[in-house]
């Protein structure tokens, strides 16, 4: 049994509305852009697929792109706005890509972004997640992550949360445990009526040594690492980090 929370019906129908602000072309644009240009002429492979976010505009781009989804909601959300991709629900560290679209060791691209890796809550089951993403790779494709940098320096002595997003519909902080790396997100939105709802979702936080040498435990090899999808250079300050690791051919 998989440690991810599950996306119910309630919250996979106003996953788009509330999460707007990822939609926002200047969000969307980098990354949808970066990884058409991984992907190549080759397949794609996104784990933590969600309502598609970021598939639907590959796809449009003419990359062939299948997922692998836990939430069944979401992916009914996802398959009412593009009923042909192809999706496998299930868990992102075990589960096989779909049998309508091509099998393990044939993708040029696996991608996981928005810190989805971190829904997976033990270390084994995000190592499991590398390893997963790695069968599913042919020889010299490529892993890519997306991925905050843990923001423990702005927990001063005392101090139980902070910020993550504070826009005019989303306000959201997280809490964190420092021993285990878990911790959870709150989530407060402004809806339209002006009612305001909450909702929470928990996570476990890596570092980016920790994902390295997850993915070498999985036989890849760190090809690159920027803060962001326009390749600003990644430093000890940069708060989130787009990871590139490769297969290798031989």
């Amino acid at each position: 049994m998989t440690s991810s929370d599950y996306w119910d019906h309630d919250t996979a129908e106003q996953y788009d509305d509330s999460s707007a602000f990822m939609f926002a072309p200047e969000v969307l644009d980098p990354a949808v852009a970066f990884l058409a240009e991984l992907a190549g002429s080759g397949p794609a492979l996104e784990l933590a697929i969600g309502t598609g976010r970021v598939a639907i505009p590959l796809v449009e781009r003419g990359v062939r792109v299948s997922g692998i989804e836990l939430s069944q909601p979401m992916v009914d959300v996802l398959r009412g706005k593009r009923p042909d991709l192809p999706v496998t629900v299930g868990d992102m560290a075990h589960a096989t890509a779909p049998e309508e679209g091509p099998a393990p060791g044939e993708f040029s691209l696996v991608f996981v972004v928005w810190n989805s890796i971190g829904n997976l809550r033990t270390q084994a089951e995000q190592v499991a997640c590398f390893r997963n993403a790695a069968r599913h790779l042919a020889p010299g494709g490529r892993l890519v992550v997306e991925l905050w940098v843990p923001g423990i320096r702005r927990f001063p002595p005392g101090q139980t949360a902070v910020p993550f997003h504070v826009g005019e519909r989303h306000v959201g902080f997280d809490t964190m445990d420092m021993a285990t790396q878990r911790g959870t997100s709150h989530h407060y939105s402004t809806h339209p009526d002006g009612t305001i709802t909450y909702g929470a979702s928990n996570f476990r936080y890596i570092w980016p040594a920790e994902c390295d040498l997850m993915a070498q435990l999985a036989g890849l090899e760190l090809e690159s690492r920027a803060e962001d999808w326009r390749g600003t250079p990644f430093t000890g300050d940069s708060e989130n980090h787009v990871s590139v690791w490769r297969k290798p051919t031989g």
